[in-house]
């Protein structure tokens, strides 16, 4: 088996951890998820439970992950005590990884897909009304050779990166990657604050009102917004595990924690804000719902000197975002291979890459020649049940698994766990967390499994 490698700068690592978490959660489901579910009164309960779940679970895993130097599927043996039956769990995790990659990839195949058409002239040939705009994105989904063609691009450009190694592939195309998209999102933000008529989305945005939260149900509102703290964090299944397996020792694991989830709340904020203020500048409905950034951002590239360009930057580093997300989880499937199956880097990326293509068909065709599987009803797709079983039963499942395991003795412990993340320079996680975390946190947990089950 190959010699492990360890990323070559904390930067590195912050930066392919948040672009593990900066992605679809960021750019497609936070904007819309806000839209429908009051805009301010909903982000004010998502930074609270990003502060109070988030960060906690986030440390476990990379506590895990670089104690153990292992994918999640041997993490939890190699640390747990004899006797101890969390190792089970590792099996499921890689299976939530695989179920994330059968419908991740096909979405950003979407975001290649958009890049081609803004860089061709697709939206800007002619004007284009919102109508016009929507039916681009129902003719792609509607032809499943499209579906195919992006979804299976993605995946091999994804493992090809893999391929390269941690360092030169993962971590150094990653940073590219992150730092790209951070610049021109802040640039696409303030361009959308100047649309006319985008002060009553900044209003909606930015100043709670308590009032649309309690008619859309204040249950509702806070579970949506605990859902998706565990979402945009790709907690849960061991894709942040990874990322820590492949840190040094020099620096303590809670403030690295707190980077990465400023740094993916600052793109979710950002996203917000190109995409809400434009909803109302062009009479869009902001809880139209996953669609909506294949229908608003093209609008607000018509209207823009040099439209074009920036549609092509945007949905290039959408691209990006996207695809930091496969990259990570990918790296996941890879190590898990080569520990357990003995397979070199090149085999398991070839293995795996097939594996995916073969295992998202259903996403990629669910909309068209398939669209007859409708798994949660009338209208679902096979992505909207894809998505159901990872975001509100394998995400809390799995946080729970990794919380239980480093709090109770029947796991590593909390002795072990806070021995770790505070190995090196950086903030401690003090001792008197130790209740909340063994008897509030699990319960606020199961809480959201049960609720979204």
């Amino acid at each position: 088996m190959e010699k492990r490698e360890t990323f070559s700068s904390r930067l590195g690592f912050i930066l392919v951890s948040a672009g593990c978490a900066v992605g679809i959660g960021n750019v497609w489901k936070f904007p819309y998820i806000c839209g429908q579910f009051g805009g301010a009164a909903f982000i004010l309960i998502y930074l609270l439970f990003l502060g109070i779940l988030g960060i906690p679970i986030l440390v476990c895993e990379y506590a895990v992950g670089r104690s153990s130097r292992k994918s999640c599927a041997a993490s939890f043996q190699a640390l747990e005590p004899k006797g101890s039956q969390f190792h089970c769990y590792g099996g499921f995790a890689m299976a939530g990884n695989v179920l994330l990659m059968m419908f991740y990839t096909t979405v950003a195949g979407w975001m290649m897909c958009y890049f081609w058409k803004c860089l061709t002239g697709t939206f800007t040939a002619s004007p284009m009304t919102t109508e016009a705009v929507a039916s681009v994105f129902s003719a792609l989904t509607a032809d499943p050779w499209q579906m195919l063609f992006w979804a299976v691009l993605a995946t091999v450009i994804s493992f090809g990166i893999c391929a390269l190694g941690v360092v030169n592939g993962v971590e150094r195309i990653t940073k590219w990657m992150m730092v790209g998209l951070l610049g021109l999102i802040v640039v696409l933000a303030v361009n959308s604050l100047l649309l006319p008529g985008a002060g009553e989305g900044i209003r909606f945005y930015l100043v709670p009102n308590f009032a649309v939260m309690q008619e859309r149900g204040i249950g509702n509102v806070i579970f949506a917004a605990m859902s998706q703290a565990f979402f945009t964090l790709s907690l849960g299944i061991g894709a942040m595990s990874i990322c820590g397996s492949y840190k040094e020792k020099t620096e303590s694991l809670t403030g690295d924690a707190v980077s990465v989830t400023v740094l993916d709340t600052f793109v979710a904020l950002m996203a917000g804000m190109i995409i809400i203020p434009a909803c109302f500048s062009f009479g869009i409905e902001p809880g139209a719902g996953p669609s909506l950034i294949f229908i608003t951002l093209p609008n607000i590239f018509n209207q823009m000197a040099g439209g074009r360009i920036w549609g092509t930057l945007f949905f290039l580093f959408m691209t990006f975002a996207s695809f930091s997300t496969v990259i990570a989880v990918f790296e996941n499937l890879i190590a898990c291979a080569c520990e357990n199956f003995g397979w070199d880097r090149r085999r398991a990326c070839v293995i795996g890459m097939t594996a995916l293509v073969l295992l998202g068909l259903p996403c990629a065709l669910g909309y068209s020649v398939w669209s007859f599987i409708q798994p949660l009803g009338a209208g679902s797709t096979v992505l909207d049940f894809e998505d159901f079983l990872v975001s509100n039963l394998l995400l809390p499942g799995g946080s729970l698994v990794y919380l239980l395991f480093c709090v109770t003795r029947w796991g590593w412990g909390f002795d072990g766990y806070t021995a770790e993340c505070n190995t090196g320079d950086g903030p401690k996680m003090p001792r008197w967390v130790k209740p909340y975390f063994k008897y509030v946190l699990p319960v606020l947990i199961a809480v959201i499994l049960v609720q979204g089950l």
